[in-house]
Formats: C-alpha cells, sequence, structure tokens
C-alpha cells in the first residue's frame, strides 16, 4: 500500500467511531439493514484502497456514503427489488450529502435501529446480538463469544434476523411508550456486552475493543433521556461504578491489579457519586431488576473509597436475587467467588460446583481462573495448576496472563 500512511488510521478511525450511525442512517431510509450492511462493508474496503493513493477525503463518512450506494447500485441491478432499493438508498445518500454540506454532521438514528433489531417479530434470544453487529459492527464470532454461542450458528441467526427486518418492513425508530418496556431490555443487554467489550481490554491490546466503553456510556445516556425506566438508569449506574474504576486496574508498571487488591484512591469519586445518585433513583421506582442490582453490587464495593471493607453477606444476597431473576451461569459463577470471599474457599468451590458442568463455561477465562483461585486457596495445588492453566491459555491479554502465571508459580512454592 502507497500514498498517504495515515490513510489506513482515518480509514479504522471511520469503522470504529462512524460505523453504526452510518449503518443506521443508510438502514432508516432503504428499510434494508442487510443491503445497507453489505453496501458499507464494500465502502470501507474501497476506503482502504483509495485513501492511501488520493488522500483522506475532507468529510469521510459524506465519502463512505456516497461510496456505499454506488456499492449497493452494482449489486442490486441483478436482484428484483434493485431499482426501489437503489432509488431509496440514492435519495438517502444525496439527503446525507446536503446534510454535510448544511451541518457538518449525520443525525444519529442509531437508537431508532437498535429498537428495531429488538422488534417482536425477531425471536428474542438474537434482540441483542442483533444489535451488536448492526449497530457497532461486531463480527459474528466476537459475538457467539459473548452469549456463549457456537460463532457458526450466531451467525446464521444474524442473516435470518436482518432478512426478517427488511421483509417484514420493520420501521427503524424509537417506539412509543406502551411499546418501549417490551423492546427495552434487548437494547440493555447489548449495550451492557458492547461496555463488557470494551472493559476487556483496558491495556488497548486488542484495537477492535477501543471506544466501546465510551460508545456503551453514551448510548446508555441517550436511552436514560429517552426512558423513564429505572433498569435503563439502572445499566448506567453500573456502567459508571465500573468505568470509575479504570485507571487502577493496571499499576504503575501496567500490571493488572484485580479488585479486591486496586488503590480506591485512583478511583474516579465523580463517576462513583454519579452511578450512586442514578441508582437511588432507580431503585425509588420500586421495580428491581438486573442491572440495578449488578449496580448494587458494584455499590458495594465502592465503599472501599471510605476505607471500609464490603458487605460480604449483601453482596451474596445480592447475587442470590440475581440469580433467581437470570438463571446465569456467569452469575452463578460470579456468587460462587463472592461466597468464597465470605465463607472461604472450600464453600466457594462447592458453590461452583453448581455450574461446572454447564458446557456455555468450558472455554470462559473468568471460570477457570476463578476456579483456580478457590482451589489454590483451599490448599489444592495439582487443581489450581490444571485451572491456572486453563484460565492462562484462553486468556488474550498480555497482563492479565502475565498475572495468572504468577499466581499458578505461587502454588509451587
Amino acid at each position: 500500500m502507497t500514498g498517504d500512511p495515515g490513510a489506513r488510521v482515518a480509514a479504522e478511525r471511520a469503522a470504529r467511531e462512524s460505523y453504526g450511525k452510518l449503518l443506521a442512517y443508510l438502514a432508516a431510509r432503504s428499510g434494508d439493514v442487510y443491503a445497507a450492511e453489505d453496501a458499507l462493508a464494500d465502502a470501507f474496503a474501497a476506503a482502504l484502497e483509495r485513501w492511501p493513493v488520493d488522500g483522506v477525503p475532507r468529510v469521510p463518512e459524506a465519502w463512505l456514503l456516497v461510496t456505499a450506494r454506488n456499492r449497493l447500485t452494482d449489486r442490486t441491478r441483478r436482484v428484483r427489488r434493485a431499482d426501489l432499493l437503489h432509488e431509496r438508498l440514492g435519495r438517502a445518500a444525496r439527503e446525507a450529502q446536503r446534510t454535510f454540506d448544511r451541518a457538518g454532521e449525520l443525525d444519529d438514528e442509531r437508537l431508532g435501529l437498535m429498537f428495531a433489531c429488538a422488534h417482536p417479530a425477531i425471536p428474542r434470544e438474537i434482540h441483542a446480538p442483533l444489535i451488536l453487529q448492526s449497530v457497532l459492527g461486531l463480527d459474528a464470532a466476537r459475538i457467539a463469544s459473548a452469549f456463549l454461542v457456537a460463532p457458526a450458528t450466531m451467525g446464521q441467526r444474524l442473516v435470518r434476523a436482518k432478512r426478517k427486518i427488511a421483509a417484514a418492513h420493520i420501521p427503524l425508530r424509537v417506539p412509543a411508550d406502551d411499546e418501549l418496556p417490551a423492546r427495552l431490555d434487548a437494547v440493555l443487554v447489548a449495550v451492557y456486552a458492547t461496555f463488557a467489550e470494551g472493559w476487556g481490554d483496558p491495556s488497548g491490546y486488542d484495537p477492535r475493543a477501543r471506544g466501546l466503553t465510551l460508545e456503551a456510556l453514551w448510548l446508555g445516556r441517550l436511552i436514560v433521556a429517552a426512558s423513564s425506566e429505572p433498569e435503563a438508569t439502572g445499566l448506567l449506574a453500573l456502567m459508571l461504578h465500573a468505568d470509575a474504576r479504570a485507571a487502577a486496574r493496571r499499576d504503575g508498571s501496567g500490571a493488572y491489579v484485580p479488585l479486591d487488591e486496586q488503590d480506591a484512591s485512583r478511583w474516579d469519586a465523580a463517576a462513583i457519586a454519579e452511578a450512586e445518585t442514578l441508582l437511588h433513583r432507580a431503585a425509588r421506582a420500586g421495580r428491581i431488576g438486573r442491572f440495578q442490582l449488578e449496580a448494587a453490587i458494584q455499590s458495594a464495593h465502592a465503599v472501599r473509597r471510605f476505607g471500609r471493607e464490603p458487605d460480604r453477606h449483601a453482596i451474596v444476597a445480592l447475587y442470590d436475587e440475581l440469580l433467581r431473576l437470570t438463571a446465569s451461569p456467569v452469575v452463578a459463577l460470579n456468587r460462587a467467588v463472592a461466597i468464597g470471599r465470605l465463607a472461604g474457599a472450600r464453600a466457594g468451590l462447592d458453590a461452583l460446583a453448581g455450574v461446572a458442568s454447564d458446557a456455555r463455561l468450558r472455554d470462559y477465562q473468568p471460570y477457570w481462573a476463578a476456579r483456580a483461585d478457590l482451589h489454590a486457596r483451599a490448599g489444592e495445588a495439582l487443581e489450581a495448576r490444571e485451572a491456572y492453566a486453563h484460565a492462562i491459555g484462553l486468556c488474550i491479554d498480555p497482563s492479565v496472563r502475565a498475572y495468572l502465571a504468577a499466581r499458578s508459580a505461587l502454588t509451587d512454592a
């Protein structure tokens, strides 16, 4: 690749920052998420080819939209709906260009696309994964990992769901107040999964994860502004609590620091204060849900900034209720860890035995890390080393891998 060395960086930045916005804009006007997605993928491929030669355009988003329109024209001439789809996307691209000329930016319609992905006509289990791919551009394998599903299965479900949006003429808009609660949960799950993807890579080892936590926080604020539902407020509180600890998750040398060992003075006090205000506001509605419970658990840990130890009994009680609501194996795993902190490693291992046979946790790195820690604290060195080996093999973050290797070495001492 020759020419402008910053062209690839510019294209990658446009993909990270504008993919969902561009797709939502095109899909809202064409009525076909699947076709708009293909056209936009071609546009980004063209950018990687042309920008190093021609230079980065003044308004990258506008260039990508026009190119997507042209690519879609070439593709859709071979299908029956070509004329209609071409006309719609042509109007969308021309309207986008006028918007850029007038205001310098597009209207943001991602929230409407998110709710379209959570329409009752689409199977419930694919709502959140479809949002992650359509709005944020995450690939099927990455989404499958987040939802503990085989990548091939996830890919097939996503393709069928995007075709359903076009076939059923699902409108890309925020639903009316009476329809919103039924579709909100999937949107919240997707936003939290987005946050978790970015949160899982605090050192920036994976370039695809950059900016995802900020994107999730932005979407969370957007949803709270559009909805008075307490679970939306609870989710934003949860993400703020977690994000407040970002600076403390690595020490000065970049080494991983687990929650219980973090320097609480490095936590963002303003973010925690905002999270606490939001959590109390949500609780006043009297409708407790998953995200409020998870935010309450984070709030229990946040008392360390005052020099106090977390209330381990309260944390286990919150996990009990969360497990009752969700029946999630990940929640069961975290509950076992909490029991291990409250009642000792053997009690934690007994609790963990309840999910040890769940196939969804077989390749879930936090499961093996938790199991290794509990075995080590129970004095079971052989079992601990085996579990640490599994956890290290599944870990992509070098600093976490180094931490686990160091902990494993201690079992030999």
